[in-house]
């Protein structure tokens, strides 16, 4: 299931590549003349909304083609970026009504989905924190690639 995800997320890729979505995107971001933090702000809502209908590897893989040249034409770091990819997804994944996560912990506690919905709602806060943090100061995220780069 997850290859047959995977091969058609790739072919709309190509697909979107050949018709230059992303690059008009990317463009259309630059005249708006938005900030990297406002940038930030609007893709978070978007894959929070994802997250409520899409599961995390669907989301990485349909999304990256287009996010990644605005992320790059923003100026922030490619690696930074795939950081703040899997947090936000992972914050995404616990949001009602499809975040997968909940039905997870809904089958293991065997409680129902509006509890389980109130108790992951300090998680969501506190990855919302994290994902705070590494904006502000990226060094946090980008320090240990870093220091790899250099050696």
């Amino acid at each position: 299931m997850i290859v047959l995800i995977i091969l058609g997320a790739a072919f709309l890729s190509v697909g979107m590549a050949f018709t230059g979505i992303p690059v008009a995107l990317t463009n259309w971001i630059n005249e708006m003349g938005m900030s990297p933090y406002m940038l930030i702000v609007v893709l978070t809502l978007i894959y929070i909304v994802l997250g409520c209908f899409l599961e995390g590897t669907s989301m990485i893989v349909l999304t990256s083609s287009v996010a990644l040249p605005m992320i790059q034409s923003a100026g922030l770091d490619p690696i930074w970026f795939g950081i703040y990819l899997v947090l936000v997804v992972e914050m995404s994944q616990i949001t009602p009504p499809v975040g997968f996560n909940l039905f997870v912990l809904q089958s293991m506690s065997g409680r129902d989905i509006l509890t389980i919905t109130k108790a992951s709602l300090p998680f969501f806060f506190l990855m919302l924190f994290g994902l705070v943090l590494i904006t502000v100061w990226p060094e946090i995220a980008t320090f240990l690639p870093g220091m790899m780069i250099n050696r």
